[in-house]
């Protein structure tokens, strides 16, 4: 990709992220209804922690997710042995907000997991999230080996149709996926269903019977409750590791939804892809996992 073809590309990302605030007279179809939770919060122009304590105050606060006395499991994106202003993982400041917040909710545990595809202690270490987890009592479980995963069938699905799962969302009462925002050179996009490949034993599976399918399948096995999309800095092309400053750009934004299809079709727009566009997320909306039509939907947008 030539400079002239990237400016192209990010001016039509920059677009794109601004679609979800622009005012209300220039949204065409994202038009939201009065109800008295919205269906979506998409947030700008504050730190991750803080948007995120923002935009869960709208929904109304982590207690209608989290419940006193459960396990909550935490799936944030820690595949890659690398720094957090690399946006490849996601931020430890985020993660460490979400879990506090489920703490106060009295969360009995409050677990971290990530299938790292880089040697997972130096990927736990050098994406900042190992310190930010525990330091708000969170536990980060070992995925490393095959003896964590349960063999599990997947009733209704198309492809996918029994997969190791890992054994703490099998175990877990919430499930919340905190992925980070990028490009994604087989998927397309790397967003909160993409984010979930991080739960199973054999990522090799999804490419070699058909990464798309494998992706939206998986949900009918486990679905989040909740979808935190971190669009703080974004990875715009080489994803999903990225490979240089210039693949990045700066958004400021965050999506939190407990519709993963929703959270996953407004957040893909951030990357100039069109409403229905990405496979993974059509299927998966099709499968009944969630509403991909944005014009249906309470959409609030804040501006911190």
């Amino acid at each position: 990709m030539d400079r002239r073809e990237f400016l192209k590309k990010t001016t039509a990302i920059s677009l794109g992220a601004g679609l979800l605030f622009l005012p209300k007279g220039l949204r065409g179809a994202l038009v939201a209804r009065a109800d008295e939770y919205p269906d979506l919060v998409a947030i700008k122009g504050g730190k991750p922690e803080d948007m995120f304590d923002r935009g869960i105050k709208s929904l109304g606060g982590i207690g209608r997710f989290v419940k006193k006395g459960q396990t909550v499991v935490i799936k944030p994106n820690i595949s890659w042995d690398v720094a957090p202003e690399s946006a490849a993982n996601t931020s430890p400041a985020l993660v460490a907000r979400i879990v506090k917040h489920c703490k106060d909710a009295g969360a009995k545990r409050i677990l971290v997991m990530d299938h790292s595809i880089e040697f997972w202690e130096n990927s736990l270490k050098n994406s900042g999230i190992e310190t930010a987890a525990s330091g708000e009592g969170a536990i980060y479980v070992p995925s490393d080996k095959q003896g964590y995963y349960q063999n599990t069938t997947v009733n209704g699905a198309v492809t996918l149709k029994d997969m190791m799962i890992h054994e703490s969302l099998l175990e877990s009462d919430v499930l919340i996926s905190v992925p980070v925002l990028k490009h994604h050179g087989g998927a397309g996009v790397s967003i909160s269903a993409k984010n979930l490949m991080g739960c199973v034993w054999d990522r090799r599976a999804y490419h070699s019977k058909g990464l798309q399918q494998c992706i939206a399948d998986f949900m009918l096995a486990r679905k989040p409750d909740l979808n935190v999309v971190d669009a703080y800095r974004v990875i715009t092309r080489n994803g999903p590791r990225g490979g240089s400053p210039s693949d990045i750009v700066d958004m400021g934004s965050q999506i939190i939804s407990a519709d993963v299809v929703a959270a996953d079709t407004a957040a893909s727009m951030m990357l100039g892809r069109k409403q229905g566009e990405v496979e993974h997320i059509r299927l998966a909306a099709e499968a009944g996992l969630g509403n991909m039509n944005l014009a249906k939907l309470n959409i609030e947008r804040i501006t911190l």
